[in-house]
């Protein structure tokens, strides 16, 4: 597995080495002992999420200000604009952002650290993502970032029409956002 940084330090992309030939492919998705060794550090998963989405469907940018969730994210099918907001007010690199294309033609994953928001946008006609957390999902203490806030000056791809649920549409300008210390 090759680990690639970003210009966020903390997200990380991995790229797996993939073994093909005309019959198919073979690579190892998630290995526990070459994570962590690239991470620096042990982490622990306890939920895998699955979503299916139609062409232009934005979800997020969502994030938990308690029970934060660090994740490692990946498409199996279609293609995401995947984006991870820093929210660590005592960053370097607080309220900037990171975007990635995963696909499952470039088998690519995103690590993004606990105090990240994190959206994607489907560019595909349809798209199926699979990511791993590190804490559970608690409604309670969901949270939303706008968008399209101009605050944050996020390069989406061009053409898109995005498609929000009622809850995303209701996202929060960054700079009225709970944010982590």
């Amino acid at each position: 597995m090759k680990i690639i940084p970003t210009r966020i330090s903390e997200v990380l992309v991995l790229e797996p080495k993939v073994f093909g030939d005309d019959r198919g492919f073979f690579f190892e998705s998630f290995n526990q002992a070459q994570f962590e060794k690239g991470l620096g550090k042990s982490v622990h998963f306890v939920q895998d999420n699955h979503s299916r989405s139609v062409k232009n469907v934005l979800r997020g940018l969502h994030y938990q200000i308690q029970h934060p969730q660090a994740k490692l994210v990946r498409a199996v099918q279609g293609e995401v604009f995947d984006v991870a907001i820093d929210l660590r007010k005592s960053s370097e690199t607080f309220g900037q952002w990171v975007g990635e294309f995963l696909s499952a033609e470039n088998k690519r994953q995103i690590w993004i650290p606990e105090g990240f928001a994190h959206g994607f946008v489907v560019l595909s006609e349809t798209a199926e993502i699979l990511y791993k957390t590190t804490d559970y999902y608690a409604p309670a203490y969901e949270r939303c970032v706008t968008w399209n806030d101009p605050a944050l000056h996020i390069e989406w791809p061009k053409g898109i029409a995005p498609i929000l649920s009622a809850k995303d549409a209701q996202g929060r300008p960054f700079n009225e956002s709970e944010v982590f210390v």
